[in-house]
């Protein structure tokens, strides 16, 4: 996960959380006979309404929680909320076997398997923390942000809105639910092809359907209204592969305004 940009990306770029931030917790699950487990940072600060949202952020293919909990540290930008950074499993053991992430096809013989984790993750949270079953959000960076596209199709219900850094929409999802989308996506990534994503970007805009043409935002920034109350967000840096160090403020922002049934 590369954390530095240069360039028109600079915008982007906002203040390293303190070192003396939150500490998180890792849990664990056995999910399928297998251990799972995610670094888990509780809120630490109440909301005024009494529950606490939940982001689920998924790290990249090779990365794990903790890379994922350093480039995209969330909770210390809504204190209020409960915030998982999972860690996945290799998605193809032989060839690749500390290749950590999540798989896509959920009619594989494996591909339920992430899915089933989260599952488990949720109920967990239910019982451990005031959810609000209104602001529960998923977001990742490569592997994960296409992971969170699975979750768009797989949970449609249960997610609020998804924040989706450098992914596209894999082969095997095929979204039908319209949800308000933060799409971060680099001009000369050719790890996922920006044409891909933009691509997906277009898929996504024709589901919420949102306004042709956009209202700018600041920066890279284009916003899409919606009349579903499912706007596209979108920033378009110069960077390749890389997770803007800017993201995780515009997330938590995005997800703020964008609770379900609003």
């Amino acid at each position: 996960m590369v954390l530095a940009l240069t360039g028109s990306v600079a915008c982007l770029a906002l203040a390293a959380p303190a070192a003396d931030g939150p500490k998180g917790t890792v849990m664990k699950w056995n999910v399928n006979s297998v251990e799972r487990q995610a670094l888990v940072y509780a809120p630490s600060k109440a909301d005024a309404s009494g529950k606490a949202p939940v982001i689920l952020a998924f790290h990249g293919h090779g990365g794990d929680m903790n890379d994922a909990q350093r480039g995209m540290h969330f909770e210390t930008y809504w204190p209020e909320a409960v915030v998982v950074y999972p860690q996945g499993l290799p998605t193809n053991p032989e060839a690749d076997p500390e290749g950590y992430g999540w798989v896509y096809n959920l009619t594989d013989e494996d591909g339920q398997r992430d899915v089933k984790f989260v599952d488990a993750m949720l109920a967990t949270l239910h019982e451990k923390f005031p959810v609000d079953d209104a602001r529960v959000y998923a977001t990742g960076f490569s592997n994960g942000a296409m992971f969170s596209y699975v979750l768009w199709s797989a949970r449609t219900s249960v997610f609020a809105a998804f924040a989706i850094v450098s992914g596209r929409i894999p082969d095997s999802v095929h979204l039908s639910q319209p949800k308000p989308l933060l799409a971060v996506a680099g001009q000369r990534d050719r790890t996922v092809k920006f044409q891909d994503q933009v691509k997906s970007i277009a898929t996504a805009r024709q589901l919420d359907g949102v306004s042709e043409t956009g209202t700018p935002c600041g920066g890279e920034c284009m916003s899409y209204a919606s009349d579903k109350g499912t706007p596209v967000v979108t920033y378009i840096h110069e960077g390749g592969h890389v997770y803007p160090p800017g993201a995780p403020y515009l997330t938590v922002k995005f997800f703020k305004e964008h609770p379900l049934g609003k």
